[in-house]
């Protein structure tokens, strides 16, 4: 049995799981917050409890330190050398990467070179990569990509209609993001369908503070709503979705704001915080629509009506569909939400339960059994997914 490490490195953050493959089986789970800042976090989850320290980590070597002496020093394992491979999640690989990579030092230079198409994510990514690199420098080590799944976009779903030379010098077009979630509970839909995902038409919805939704048909992405960026798309929890973007030099115009500004706003202070004027956690927004606010009930009802629609639109595109998932934060566990999307799709065989929609956080069925298209909540897995990818590439 091999035992691999899932890692998510953030600017101030590092995000981990260890799993016994290839059973899959979770040893330990955990995170190290606000590295780099005064009074880090280190919580450490080991027998069903956490274990939480505060403690000065500058960086993330340090981090990466403390994690694996942490794994010995508990006796989650008895040795480092129980590690046989490690993978981290890379946010973007651009069009070079289709597929997860074993990261040399020719894959880890090319990520570098892609931090420009997402410069907040990369090169948080590539200093985690670096600092468990110089700790196992003889561990396999593996790029799991956000993107890579919906590299099989066709260009009528991927190229904007812009002048073709911005595609050809600067790489302007659609990537999408989420892949590893979508790839996960896409593969897991056609498990618990009993088909092979090749003959299925699927429409998964990743809704969380992010979301974004992927036509999938056998087995392949075939179109995502978030594009160039993850601004893009349907409404978020801070982010706008997809706007006219004459309404950029009009805000700039009209506020003062700079270029840079605006974008701000459009990412950080828009979407159900921006319209709900309250917060961007949905819990919070729900709470106060059930009080009588107006503004937080026509926030539910703008972030609900983006996913309806974009739900039909891929119907359209894949002459039907065969199943709806649900998964992340919200897509798993708003009832009031997969109603609200859910409401009116009847047309297009989707005869769903208000009482098989009671659930939250749990794989279940909310179509009825004659349901023509099946409708499924899958709590997604990205940590599995960087696990089994490890697997397959490192051996």
């Amino acid at each position: 049995m091999a035992k691999v490490i899932a890692i998510n490195a953030g600017s101030s953050s590092l995000k981990f799981q260890l799993f016994e493959m290839p059973a899959e089986d979770v040893l330990t789970a955990g995170l190290v917050e606000r590295i780099g800042l005064d009074q880090a976090v280190f919580t450490i989850s080991v027998n069903g409890e956490k274990i939480t320290e505060t403690t000065d980590i500058p960086d993330h070597a340090v981090a990466v330190k403390i994690l694996l002496s942490k794994l010995t020093e508990l006796g989650i394992i008895n040795s480092l050398d129980e590690i046989e491979g490690i993978g981290h999640r890379v946010v973007h690989g651009g069009e070079k990467f289709n597929d997860s990579v074993l990261i040399t030092p020719e894959t880890l230079k090319e990520i570098e070179e892609l931090s420009e198409l997402a410069p907040l994510h990369n090169p948080a990514n590539v200093v985690g990569i670096k600092a468990f690199k110089g700790v196992l420098p003889n561990v396999p080590a593996v790029a799991v990509f956000d993107t890579a799944f919906h590299q099989t976009m066709p260009d009528q779903s991927f190229l904007y209609s812009l002048p073709y030379e911005y595609y050809e010098k600067f790489g302007i077009r659609k990537y999408g993001f989420h892949g590893t979630s979508h790839k996960y509970v896409s593969e897991r839909a056609a498990e618990l369908l009993g088909r092979p995902i090749e003959q299925l038409r699927l429409i998964s919805c990743h809704l969380g503070n992010g979301a974004s939704i992927a036509a999938i048909e056998g087995g392949k992405s075939i179109d995502t709503s978030m594009g160039f960026t993850p601004l893009a798309g349907v409404a978020m929890g801070t982010r706008s979705g997809n706007i006219d973007p004459a309404l950029i030099p009009f805000i700039m115009e009209k506020t003062g704001h700079s270029a840079i500004e605006v974008l701000d706003i459009l990412n950080k202070k828009s979407g159900l915080l921006g319209i709900s004027g309250l917060s961007s956690d949905l819990r919070d927004i729900t709470k106060a629509a059930e009080e009588g606010n107006d503004r937080a009930r026509t926030s539910l009802e703008v972030f609900a009506s983006r996913i309806h629609k974009y739900i039909g639109s891929y119907a359209a595109r894949m002459s039907g569909v065969d199943a709806i998932i649900f998964t992340a934060g919200i897509g798993e566990n708003s009832i009031d939400i997969r109603e609200r999307v859910l409401r009116g799709l009847e047309f297009m065989g989707v005869y769903w339960d208000p009482a098989l929609n009671q659930v939250r956080g749990e794989e279940a069925f909310v179509s009825y059994p004659h349901s023509p298209v099946k409708v499924i909540i899958i709590p997604t897995n990205e940590e599995v997914m960087i696990a089994r990818d490890v697997e397959r590439i490192a051996k």
